[in-house]
C-alpha cells in the first residue's frame, strides 16, 4: 500500500459561528488520484483551500510529507491548484502563463522558457505557445492551466472542478488526458467535483462529504455497490432505498410486504437497505422472494442503457436499469402492473 503523502489530522474550519469542516481525518496516499465529492456546502472546497494554503484550519493539523503546513502561505508550500475558472492571465500568451510560476521562483529566462514549451508539448498544445489565451478553445485553455500548475513539478496537484465549464465532449477528452497524465507522472491528484461520472471514471479512491464530515471513503465500486448509509446511497444515485422493521432471520417487514436481505439486524429494530437499480429485474409474475408490484411511469435513455421509473402501490418511486436491448424485449404496458425483483444478496444494509 502506498504511504500517505498528506495527512489531515482532526481538521476543523470555522467561519464565525458556522462550522464548515468538522474534525475530519484523512490520509492522501503518494501517487494516488483522490476525488472529493459532495453536495454544495459540504466542505469539500474549503478542505481543498486549506490544502492550498488559502485558508488555515481553526483546529487540527495538515501535514505534507510529515511537515506541518499550518501557517504557511500558498507560495511556501508545493500545492498548486487548477481553478474552476482556470484563472489564466488574459494579457499573457500561453507560454507566458505557463512560465509565470517559474518566474516567481526566479528561474532564469532561458530555462523557464524551455520548461514551459516542454510542458505545452506534453499536453499537446505546443503549437499554440505564442497564442493569446483568449484565442484558445476551452480545452486548450484547460491544458494551459494544467501546464502552468505542473511546470513546477509538484508532488501534489489540487483541482477544483476544473472541467465544469467545458462542453460534454471535451469533458470526456480531458478525463482521458488527466488520467493518463497522472499515471505517467505519479503525482498525487486531489480532485474536487460535483460530477459522479468524473470521479468514478478517474479516481483511485473517492471521498464523499456531507455537512462538513466524511461520510465514506472507498473505490468507485465500493461506493457504488456498498454505500455505508442512506446519504451516500441517495447521493450516488440509481439506488432504491427501503425501510422497515427486522423480523429476524434476514426478513424485513416493509410497506411492500416482507422482503429478505442477506444481512441481519435484531428483531424489532428499524432497518434501511438499498438495492442498486441495475441489480433489480422486471417480470410479469412475482418471483419466490422479493417481488414488488409496480407500474411503469417513464423511461430515460442514456446511450445503450435505459433507466425505468416505476411507481409502487403506495406511491413509492422505484428504478430499474438495464441495457436497451433487454428493455426492448420486455412487454411493458403503462396500464398494467409488473413485478420488480431482487436477490437478497443484492440488498445493502445501511447505517442510520
Amino acid at each position: 500500500m502506498r504511504q500517505p503523502l498528506v495527512v489531515l489530522d482532526n481538521v476543523v474550519k470555522r467561519f464565525g459561528s458556522h462550522v464548515a469542516v468538522k474534525g475530519i481525518n484523512l490520509e492522501i496516499r503518494e501517487g494516488e488520484f483522490l476525488a472529493v465529492m459532495g453536495p454544495s456546502g459540504c466542505g469539500k472546497t474549503t478542505t481543498l483551500r486549506m490544502l492550498a494554503g488559502l485558508e488555515d484550519p481553526s483546529e487540527g493539523d495538515i501535514r505534507l510529507a510529515g511537515q506541518s503546513l499550518v501557517g504557511k502561505s500558498p507560495h511556501e508550500r508545493d500545492t498548486p491548484m487548477v481553478w474552476q475558472s482556470l484563472a489564466l492571465f488574459p494579457f499573457l500568451n500561453a507560454r507566458e502563463n505557463v512560465e509565470f510560476g517559474l518566474k516567481m521562483r526566479k528561474v532564469e529566462p532561458a530555462a523557464r522558457r524551455r520548461r514551459a514549451l516542454d510542458w505545452l508539448d506534453r499536453l499537446g498544445i505546443g503549437e499554440f505557445a505564442e497564442r493569446p489565451v483568449d484565442q484558445l478553445s476551452g480545452g486548450q485553455r484547460q491544458r494551459v492551466a494544467l501546464a502552468r500548475a505542473l511546470v513546477t513539478e509538484p508532488r501534489i496537484l489540487l483541482l477544483d472542478e476544473p472541467l465544469s465549464a467545458l462542453d460534454a465532449h471535451l469533458v470526456i477528452r480531458m478525463q482521458a488526458v488527466l488520467t493518463k497524465l497522472q499515471k505517467e507522472l505519479g503525482i498525487t491528484f486531489v480532485y474536487v467535483t460535483h460530477s459522479q461520472s468524473e470521479a468514478f471514471a478517474m479516481a483511485d479512491r473517492i471521498v464523499i462529504m456531507s455537512k462538513g464530515e466524511i461520510a465514506q471513503i472507498g473505490t468507485a465500486r465500493e461506493i457504488y455497490r456498498a454505500p455505508i448509509n442512506r446519504f451516500v446511497a441517495e447521493f450516488v444515485g440509481r439506488n432504491n432505498i427501503f425501510t422497515g422493521t427486522s423480523q429476524g432471520g434476514g426478513h424485513v417487514e416493509t410497506p411492500f410486504g416482507t422482503l429478505t436481505v442477506s444481512g441481519e439486524r435484531a428483531k424489532g429494530t428499524p432497518v434501511s437497505f438499498s438495492v442498486a437499480a441495475d441489480l433489480m429485474s422486471v417480470s410479469a409474475t412475482p418471483t419466490a422472494t422479493n417481488s414488488i408490484e409496480a407500474q411503469l411511469l417513464s423511461e430515460e435513455f442514456v446511450g445503450s442503457m435505459v433507466t425505468l421509473f416505476f411507481e409502487a402501490k403506495d406511491g413509492t418511486e422505484l428504478k430499474v436499469q438495464m441495457p436497451e436491448r433487454s428493455f426492448a424485449a420486455l412487454p411493458l404496458d403503462t396500464s398494467r402492473s409488473v413485478y420488480l425483483n431482487f436477490a437478497p444478496e443484492n440488498a445493502q444494509l445501511l447505517k442510520d
